[in-house]
C-alpha cells in the first residue's frame, strides 16, 4: 500500500494545488463494499473510500452525482476532491466531516431539503451516464418513458441479472408477470423527472457536529420522487418529522403505498444480487402480492 498513498498524495496535491499531508491516517468501519480511511491531521483531514479491483469509473460515477446534487443547493453533501486508481485500488477523496447522530430536527430540514430537490424538474429519466448501486451495473439511457425506464433499466435488469446469478424459476417467471402489468400502478399518476440520490436509505443520511442534515454514497439518476422516498422507509425508515416535513412542501399522492413497493423491490433484487440469503424469499413474496392487486 505504500506506494498507493504515496500516488494518492500526489493526486490530492494535484487537485487542490498545494501539499497535503497523508499522516496520521486511520481505519474506518461502517462500509461493507468499500474501506474507508480519515486522512491528515485534525485541521485538514480527508476522507478516502478504496476498493481494489474495480474500474474507477465507479468512484467517478459517484463524484459526479455528489456534484450535480451540489449544485442544486438544497442539500449538503461532502465535496469531491479526487478520484482515480493506483497499484490495483480504485478511490474517491472527499472532505472529511465529522458527523454526529441522525437528530431529530436535523431530520426534518432533511426533509425539507430533499422535498426542495425532488421540486427542480429534469429533462428525462434516466442521467448522463450509467453508475452503480453498490458495485451492481445501474443503467440511466435517457428515457422519457417513465414506466419503460423502470420495466428495462431497474427492475427488468434486476431479474436478469438475478437469473446469470443462480436465482431462476419461480422468480423469474413472476417477474416476467409483473413486468407486463406495471401500467396498472400508475393510472392518474404521470411523475415529473427529477433528481434522485438514489440509494437514500438511514446509513447513507447523517448530520454534522454543527447540526446539519448531510446526504452521501448516491446513486443519482433522474426519476420518480416517490422512488427515493420509498427507500427511506426500506431499511427502518426516517423520524417522522422528515416525512411531516416533506409531505409540507411535496404531498403524496394516490397509489404512493404501492408504488413505494414497487421502487423498494428494485433494491430488494440488488441486494439478492449482491448478498443472496433470505432476499430471494423476500423479492418473490413481494412480487406475488402486486399480481393479486394487477390480477
Amino acid at each position: 500500500m505504500t506506494t498507493f498513498w504515496a500516488a494518492l498524495e500526489r493526486a490530492i496535491t494535484a487537485a487542490l494545488g498545494r501539499p497535503v499531508m497523508m499522516t496520521p491516517r486511520q481505519a474506518l468501519s461502517g462500509g461493507c463494499i468499500n474501506q474507508a480511511w480519515r486522512i491528515g491531521p485534525d485541521a485538514q483531514p480527508f476522507f478516502v473510500k478504496t476498493q481494489a479491483n474495480v474500474d474507477p469509473e465507479l468512484f467517478a460515477a459517484e463524484a459526479a452525482g455528489l456534484e450535480e446534487l451540489a449544485a442544486t443547493a438544497t442539500v449538503r453533501v461532502p465535496r469531491p476532491i479526487c478520484w482515480g486508481s493506483s497499484a490495483g485500488q480504485a478511490y474517491l477523496v472527499l472532505e472529511y466531516l465529522p458527523l454526529g447522530g441522525n437528530d431529530a430536527q436535523a431530520m426534518e430540514h432533511l426533509g425539507r431539503q430533499l422535498a426542495a430537490l425532488h421540486s427542480i424538474a429534469q429533462p428525462f429519466f434516466g442521467w448522463h451516464r450509467d453508475n452503480t448501486l453498490g458495485t451492481t451495473p445501474q443503467p440511466n439511457t435517457p428515457c422519457a418513458d417513465w414506466v419503460h425506464f423502470w420495466r428495462t433499466q431497474r427492475l427488468g435488469f434486476q431479474l436478469a441479472l438475478a437469473a446469470r446469478n443462480g436465482y431462476g424459476g419461480h422468480l423469474q417467471r413472476q417477474g416476467e408477470a409483473l413486468l407486463t402489468r406495471l401500467e396498472g400502478l400508475f393510472a392518474g399518476y404521470q411523475p415529473v423527472p427529477v433528481l434522485l440520490h438514489g440509494d437514500l436509505w438511514g446509513g447513507n443520511a447523517a448530520c454534522t457536529l454543527e447540526g446539519t442534515p448531510i446526504i452521501f454514497d448516491p446513486a443519482c439518476y433522474y426519476g420518480d420522487r416517490e422512488a427515493d422516498l420509498a427507500m427511506t422507509e426500506l431499511f427502518g425508515g426516517f423520524p417522522a418529522r422528515f416525512y411531516a416535513a416533506y409531505r409540507e412542501i411535496l404531498p403524496l399522492v394516490s397509489g404512493h403505498v404501492q408504488r413505494r413497493m414497487l421502487y423498494n423491490l428494485y433494491h430488494v433484487l440488488n441486494h439478492l444480487n449482491l448478498f443472496g440469503g433470505g432476499y430471494r424469499a423476500q423479492a418473490e413474496h413481494m412480487i406475488a402480492q402486486f399480481l393479486v392487486e394487477l390480477a
